[in-house]
């Protein structure tokens, strides 16, 4: 992407949810989708459900890797839980999620990163959902809405979201 203000290029530093202008140091802030995902430019690595380039996002000032096409998202694991965490402090409200397909744990897809087999499984927390991981890259697979469908499920761990 070339700067709106120079027309220079524009460089994604890592775990920044803007881009910077090389020449006269602008920040670009992309606009949200309607997943309130800003999408910033092209990975090298591709989408295992549509097999097209996946895009550097952010979400909740969050960098993940996004699917423009089937608005799947490879989130790693170690910022998972505070990706959920903070899109709940947003109050995004309380949603009871539908149980999920046993046919989905039949998916085979592979890592965008290594490209081995992910593993499918259950989600372990509230939101029934089904999810893909790879250990070896640490990092998360979810189908467009999955990650929405955990954070307004309700907290079963006891305590409470004020």
């Amino acid at each position: 992407m070339n700067c709106p203000s120079c027309g220079a290029a524009m460089r994604l530093h890592s775990d920044e949810d803007h881009l910077t202008c090389d020449y006269c140091k602008s920040i670009f802030f992309p606009s949200k989708d309607d997943d309130g995902v800003s999408v910033l430019v092209a990975s090298d690595e591709e989408c295992p459900i549509c097999a097209l380039p996946l895009m550097h996002a952010a979400l909740a000032k969050i960098r993940i890797r996004y699917c423009t096409k089937c608005r799947g998202m490879l989130i790693p694991m170690g910022v998972f839980m505070a990706l959920v965490e903070e899109l709940r402090a947003g109050d995004p409200g309380t949603l009871i999620a539908p149980t999920p397909d046993v046919h989905d744990l039949q998916r085979k897809i592979n890592c965008p990163h290594c490209h081995h087999r992910m593993e499918t499984h259950f989600y372990n927390g509230p939101g029934n959902v089904t999810i893909d991981d790879c250990e070896t890259c640490e990092l998360n697979w979810l189908d467009h809405g999955e990650l929405m469908r955990i954070v307004r499920a309700p907290d079963y761990s006891g305590e409470s979201r004020e």
